[in-house]
Order: C-alpha cells, then structure tokens, then sequence
C-alpha cells in the first residue's frame, strides 16, 4: 500500500483524459505542446475506441484509423497516446470505469489532470467528465483500487472549454497564450483527417472534394474554422490573459486555450501547505510557461489554486 511519490521540482506529468481519440488534442493540443517543448511529459487517453464517429465507416475499420491518427498526433505532439477499448456512444460513469480513471491517474503519477466537463452534448463526455471529476480525491484514498499505489496529493483537475450553460457555464480560470504553437496544433487537426476534413459523423461525400484545388480549399476552410474558435477564446477571456501575461502583451496574443479549475481536485490552501511555497510559485511550477509575474495571483481567495 505504499503511495506513489515523486519529485516535486522534476519534469511534470500531465494527463488528458478524453472521450473519443481526437478530444484532447483538440482541446488541449497547444498546452500539450508547450509542456513537452519544456522537457514536461503528457499523455492523452481516448475513454472510447470512436468507432462511430465517421459518415462512411464504422466498426473497426474506423476504431483502426482512429487510432492511427491519434498516433500522429503523438509524434506531432510528443506526448503518449492510449486508446481504452470502450464503444463509442456506449460509455457509462459506472463503478468499474471510475476505478479504471483512478488507475490511470495514479499510474501516470498525474500533477495535472484534463477532461471534459460532466454536462455537455455528447454522453461520453458527459460520463467521461463524471468519471474524472470523481476520480478526484479518490486516487489519494489508500484503500480505494488498493493495487494502484495512491497518490500523496491531489492533482490539479482541469476542465476543457465547452459553450454549454445549463446547469452552469464554462468559466476560463486559465488562459494559456499558443500563438508560438498555432501550427503545431493545426497539424494535429490535419492528422484527425477523419474528424475535421472528412466531417466525422457529421459528415457527408459532399464535403471532401475530389480535385485537387477542392481539396486544397478543404484544408484550408477546416484551418480557418479551428483557428477562429481558438481567436474567440483569446478574445472573450482577454482580461484572464492579461493577469499571467501583463494587459499590453494580452492584447497582442491572437490564439488561447481556457480551462475551468475542478474545485475537487488541489485546493489553494493544499498546494500552499503542500509544496510548502507560495502560490505562485506553484502556479509557475505547473505552467512554467507562464511569465514570471509575482505580483500577480489572479486564483487569490478562490477554491482552486
């Protein structure tokens, strides 16, 4: 029963869990980068194979390619890449998957920990966001899953950008700048071919031109389409930018990814007694790519660190 213990001032090891082969990537595709630049290691887990996720093909042949792409990703990325054998639309916040989720967070000795949020449009989401959120706390319970050695702390539990509202909407509690990587990440979508150039199960023969200039006006709609959403989120969480990189510098970052804090993972108060440092010291440790900006501690009074 001997927890899992590392150290602290190493390389950190983050984890984004999910629900379908292309779902962090997407999501979290430039932070990813970011780390791994820095010597930092990251690993994606896809919850379900995403064997329905296509127009025209479905079943293995499809979970095949999927997983094919995602292995790009990888090398794109350098980050590891795990497929759970789970069919697509059929995922369940049940008891086994939970403790499954804890195995991989303990396995990997996670600091940070991505995913959905529990309330989204598709139900794999949703069940993969339930599981993770529960996952939290539980992987430092010594007698919970007792083969995976429990954790010494919490991670720090992030959520992905969603448009959702209902019961309550997406908050950008940190917005990481990746203009340094944009074309890194749009290589990445251009490795999804089937979910983002093909259409995924949305979809249609209609959308994937035959000829040549067809094809190069594809690609380029697609980058167009991934590029607009990531300026809208520099754009609408502006002033969270500016907090971490100062209001002159925030106005010229173009490209961001937000995330929610999971109030169930590490605390403020945890990640103070814990690594026994100021806050935002361990704020630089977990985003070393932030800017040294000590004056600055935009998470000061809240649940989250």
């Amino acid at each position: 029963m001997t927890p899992a213990d590392f150290e602290s001032d190493g390389p950190l090891r983050i984890l984004g869990i999910g629900a379908h082969p292309d779902d962090c990537e997407f999501f979290a595709g430039g932070v990813a980068a970011k780390w791994t630049a820095m010597g930092h290691e990251v690993k994606f887990v896809s919850m379900t194979q995403g064997d329905l996720g296509h127009w025209a093909t479905v079943g293995t042949p499809l979970a095949r390619r999927r997983a094919d792409e995602k292995r790009r990703c990888a090398e794109i990325l350098g980050t590891e890449s795990v497929i759970l054998e789970n069919r697509d639309g059929e995922l369940e916040p049940t008891l086994e998957n939970r403790k499954a989720v804890v195995r991989l967070i303990r396995e990997w000795r996670a600091d940070v920990v991505m995913s959905h949020r529990p309330n989204d449009y598709h139900p794999d989401h949703r069940a993969t966001g339930a599981l993770v959120q529960d996952a939290a706390y539980m992987v430092t319970v010594p007698f919970y899953c007792p083969d995976a050695p429990h954790l010494r702390r919490n991670p720090l539990f992030l959520f992905f950008a969603d448009e959702f509202t209902r019961p309550v909407a997406f908050r950008a509690d940190v917005a990481v700048a990746i203009d340094d990587v944009i074309e890194k990440k749009l290589s990445v979508i251009e490795a999804l071919e089937s979910q983002f150039y093909e259409g995924g199960c949305e979809g249609s023969a209609d959308l994937v031109p035959r000829d040549p200039g067809g094809r190069a006006d594809r690609r380029r709609a697609v980058r167009r389409e991934v590029t607009e959403l990531f300026e809208t989120y520099a754009r609408d969480y502006r002033p969270r930018l500016a907090e971490r990189y100062g209001a002159k510098e925030a106005d010229a970052i173009r490209f961001a990814e937000v995330f929610e804090i999971c109030e169930y993972g590490r605390s403020w108060a945890s990640i103070s007694r814990v690594a026994r440092r100021s806050g935002e010291e361990e704020i630089r440790r977990l985003f070393p790519f932030f800017p040294a900006r000590p004056e600055v501690y935009p998470w000061a009074g809240r649940s989250a660190p």
